[in-house]
């Protein structure tokens, strides 16, 4: 089974070809083909090849399928005895691929 890894946002993704996943906002329309270049291993199920730090020539080619915002996620701070609590909370803008061919180089 092919997979690659790949880095966007800041993070790294295991993906396989056909795989949704889930990253920070990318600036594309819902259903724009883009190139993620940023490969960091490449694996066609017997071989694999690791980049120093990126995999030469691979481009993972996925599909925008949607934007939208993660679920509320709420901090509360607070001061034990002192009269003191905040509650802040933010919702994360995210981008929803489907992977459509990994490099088998």
């Amino acid at each position: 089974m092919a997979y690659a890894v790949i880095q966007t946002g800041g993070k790294q993704y295991r993906v396989e070809s056909g795989s949704e996943i889930d990253v920070e906002k990318l600036d594309a329309e819902v259903g724009a083909d883009i190139s993620l270049a940023e490969v960091l291993l490449v694996s066609d199920g017997t071989k694999t090849k690791i980049g120093t730090p990126f995999v030469n020539g691979a481009k993972v080619a996925a599909k925008v399928v949607e934007q939208f915002k993660d679920d509320k996620v709420i901090a509360f701070k607070f001061r034990r005895r002192k009269g003191y609590h905040r509650t802040v909370g933010h919702r994360r803008q995210l981008t929803r691929l489907k992977i459509e061919s990994i490099p088998t180089k």
